[in-house]
C-alpha cells in the first residue's frame, strides 16, 4: 500500500490545490486521500498531484517515427502500423495521459480493428500505454474527409477500401459499417460529417453525410449503448449532426452562434483540438489546402472562445499525430491562451472527459477511483505549461514514470 506524497494535490471540482498532497494506493485503486502515510512512501517533493489526463482524440496507429505522408498509406501494412503504435502509446502515457479515445482508423487494415487489438495488448500488460477506448474504423462516405484515398488524391483503383474499413454510402451501408465495428470491439463510433482542412475536394465545412444517414449511424450506435463522435467543421453540418443526436463534435472550427446555441441546448460536447490552429504544419501541403488553412485557423481560434463563453461543454482532444504523440499537453496550453482558466482546462481534461466517456471510475483524485495519478512541478493553476513536464505517472497503481529514477 504505497503512499504518494507531494506539496499538493488538485481538487478538480473546487479548482483548488490541497496541501499537502497525500494519496494512498491499494492495488489499482485510490484507498484514501490525506491522513497519515502508510507503507512505502513515494516522496515527490514540491510537485503537485493531478488525476491522469485524458485525450479524447488521438490516432495511435498514425504518425510517429518512420511514417511518411507520401508513402506510408500504401507501403505500411497492419503489422508495421501496430509496431509503430507501440511507441506512440508509450510516449502518450509517459506524457501523463492515462486514458485516450482512439478516434477512428482511416488506414487500410483488411478489416482488422487495430486499435481494439492495441487496447487489449495494453490492458494485458504486454506493452505500456494509456487506457484506449477504440472506435474501430471511422465511418465515412466515398471521397469523404476520412476516406484514406482522399488525403493523397490517389487515382482510381489505388488502395481499394471496403465497407468493413468504414467506406459506406447510403442508410443500409452505414448501418452495416457501424454494426461491423461494434461486432469486433469498437467502444464508440466515429463518423465523418463534413469536409476538413486537408480535404482535396469541396468546401471544408460541407456536410458529407445526409441527415438520414447521420440519423441511421446514431440510431445503430445508441441502441447498442455506444456514443458517436463526428468530425465536423461547418456550422450547417454541426447543426445537422447535433440534430441527428451526435454526442460530440470534433473540431467545429466554423461553428456560428446558432450552432453553438444548439450545442448548449442539447448538451453536445465540443472536442476543440484548438492547438491545430497554431501548430499544424501545412507548409508542404498543396497551395489550395494552405489557402484553406489560412481561412479556417483564425476562425477556429474565435469559435472555441465563443463556444466556451456560451457554455458549451468543452472536452480536451489533440488530434494527435497532428500534435506529435507525447506532446498532448500543448492542447491544454492552447486552451488557456483561448481564454479558459487553468482550472477549467484541467477539469475539462479530467472530469469532463470522463463524463464524455460515460465513466465514473476516473477523472478525480478520490477514494475508490482508479489510481491514475500524475505529478507536475510547481502549481499548474498558476502556470499550465508545467503539464508539459510530467515527472511521475501512475496508471492503475503501477508506476510508469518516476523522474528521480529515470536518470
Amino acid at each position: 500500500m504505497p503512499t504518494l506524497k507531494a506539496a499538493g494535490l488538485l481538487d478538480v471540482d473546487t479548482g483548488e490545490i490541497v496541501r499537502p498532497g497525500l494519496v494512498r494506493v491499494e492495488d489499482d485503486r485510490i484507498a484514501a486521500i490525506g491522513g497519515a502515510p502508510r507503507g512505502e512512501v513515494i516522496d515527490l517533493g514540491d510537485a503537485t498531484l493531478l488525476p491522469g489526463l485524458m485525450d479524447m482524440e488521438v490516432n495511435l496507429l498514425m504518425g510517429g517515427r518512420g511514417e511518411t505522408a507520401a508513402y506510408s498509406p500504401v507501403q505500411d501494412d497492419p503489422p508495421l502500423r501496430m509496431l509503430r503504435a507501440v511507441g506512440n502509446a508509450r510516449r502518450t502515457l509517459r506524457a501523463g495521459f492515462t486514458t485516450v479515445r482512439n478516434l477512428g482508423l482511416f488506414v487500410k487494415t483488411g478489416g482488422y480493428l487495430l486499435d481494439v487489438a492495441l487496447a487489449k495488448a495494453i490492458d494485458a500488460g504486454w506493452i505500456d500505454g494509456p487506457r484506449v477506448v477504440p472506435a474501430g474504423h471511422a465511418i465515412t462516405p466515398t471521397g469523404g474527409h476520412l476516406d484514406p484515398t482522399m488525403f493523397a488524391a490517389f487515382a482510381p483503383g489505388v488502395l481499394p477500401l471496403t465497407l468493413e474499413e468504414g467506406i459506406a454510402n447510403g442508410v443500409d451501408e452505414v448501418r452495416k459499417a457501424v454494426r461491423y465495428q461494434i461486432k469486433h470491439g469498437a467502444q464508440l463510433i466515429k463518423v465523418c460529417a463534413s469536409g476538413g482542412v486537408m480535404s482535396h475536394t469541396g468546401l471544408p465545412g460541407a456536410q458529407h453525410y445526409s441527415d438520414e444517414e447521420l440519423r441511421a449511424i446514431v440510431d445503430e450506435a445508441h441502441r447498442r449503448g455506444l456514443r458517436v463522435a463526428a468530425h465536423t467543421h461547418g456550422a450547417d453540418a454541426v447543426r445537422a449532426a447535433v440534430e441527428a443526436g451526435i454526442d460530440c463534435i470534433e473540431h467545429g472550427f466554423l461553428i456560428d452562434d446558432d450552432a453553438i446555441a444548439l450545442m448548449v441546448e442539447r448538451g453536445t460536447y465540443l472536442v476543440a483540438t484548438t492547438f491545430l490552429a497554431d501548430g499544424m504544419d501545412v507548409s508542404k501541403a498543396a497551395p489550395e489546402l494552405q489557402a484553406k488553412a489560412a481561412e479556417m485557423f483564425p476562425r477556429a481560434r474565435a469559435s472555441i472562445q465563443a463556444a466556451h463563453k456560451a457554455g458549451v461543454r468543452i472536452a480536451v482532444g489533440t488530434d494527435a499525430p497532428a500534435i506529435p504523440h507525447g506532446k498532448n499537453a500543448m492542447e491544454l496550453v492552447a486552451l488557456v491562451k483561448r481564454g479558459m482558466s487553468p482550472a477549467e482546462v484541467l477539469r475539462a481534461a479530467t472530469v469532463t472527459n470522463a463524463e464524455l466517456l460515460g465513466v465514473t471510475d476516473r477523472g478525480r483524485l478520490a477514494e475508490g477511483l482508479l489510481a491514475d495519478v500524475i505529478a507536475v512541478p510547481g502549481d499548474p493553476l498558476q502556470d499550465i505549461t508545467v503539464t508539459q513536464d510530467v515527472r511521475f505517472v501512475m496508471k492503475g497503481g503501477k508506476v510508469f514514470v518516476h523522474a528521480a529514477s529515470d536518470h
